[in-house]
């Protein structure tokens, strides 16, 4: 993919409903900092207010009960970790959606119809097996332009519609997860320290730019508050591949400056600008 215009980043929130319960709504909302304005390879100049009006009126809804429940749930005592990745790497033409949780997934359709309901196209779906479990993999990509989908909030609005019909059909994922606190039956037992968990890296990605890894405690809005921060102090994101592990988010970014791989000192105000605001407690803005 060709790198970008640097992108410019305007305040504002997207609400991210999922059929929640209020109390459930009410804890995302406060954990959600989500910022128009911020893209993988989208013009800079595309108005804010295209965006809020979208996303402001964008309910990520779950699937009707009626249709197939996602079932084939195991007995076993053993519960396997939920990941979700999403990849926009590995095809030029589609964003790909993988999910696994051991073998208890069954066919998915209430996910890819909750996919369907954020404005999308499933145009392919793959399972495959190996020794972690199944694998179903979705080729996905924007029902208006038929387009990948490359907007961190549309993306962000997937995997926590994924996340979220874990979590309903699977209720036994509420305690590998992150976000079980606050949309699950119960919350994880396992606490996960922000700052022992956060680790920035930037290595070399070819004679145009850089490859930045992020790994931290897994939140909602997480993935646009980090293309928010990376993007701020002038840093283009090209591309990249978001994982869900998990209590943990690994994030994988190809990025630039001024069409350059990132030079030594402005790697250091990156991984420094990342740690302070992935480490900050999520109530010192309101505490002044």
């Amino acid at each position: 993919m060709a790198a970008a215009a640097s992108l410019g980043v305007v305040s504002g929130c997207f609400r991210v409903r999922a059929g929640l319960k209020p109390a459930a709504e009410k804890n995302l909302a406060a954990g959600c900092s989500l910022k128009c304005g911020v893209g993988f390879g989208l013009d800079a100049l595309q108005s804010c207010n295209v965006y809020k009006k979208r996303y402001m009126s964008m309910v990520v809804t779950r699937a009707s009960s009626a249709t197939a429940v996602e079932d084939e749930s195991s007995n076993d005592t053993e519960i396997p970790t939920p990941k979700v990745i999403i990849d926009l790497d590995s095809d030029p033409d589609a964003t790909i959606v993988e999910i696994t949780f051991g073998d208890r997934l069954g066919l998915l359709l209430d996910t890819m119809n909750a996919l369907k309901n954020l404005g999308l196209n499933v145009v392919k779906a793959n399972v495959y097996l190996d020794s972690s479990g199944k694998h179903n993999m979705f080729a996905i990509t924007r029902a208006d332009t038929g387009r990948k989908v490359e907007d961190p909030e549309l993306l962000e609005a997937i995997r926590l519609t994924i996340i979220n019909n874990l979590l309903e059909y699977h209720p036994e994922s509420s305690a590998q997860l992150a976000m079980g606190a606050a949309f699950g039956i119960s919350p994880p037992k396992q606490q996960v320290d922000v700052d022992i968990a956060t680790h920035v890296r930037v290595t070399d990605d070819g004679p145009n730019r850089s490859l930045l890894y992020v790994e931290t405690v897994d939140r909602p809005g997480l993935l646009v508050d980090l293309v928010t921060i990376i993007t701020d102090i002038n840093i283009t994101v090209d591309s990249g591949e978001f994982d869900t592990e998990g209590l943990l988010a690994k994030a994988k970014f190809h990025v630039s400056y001024r069409n350059k791989p990132i030079s030594k000192p402005l790697q250091l105000v990156l991984a420094n600008s990342l740690r302070y605001f992935l480490r900050r407690p999520s109530t010192e803005d309101s505490s002044f």
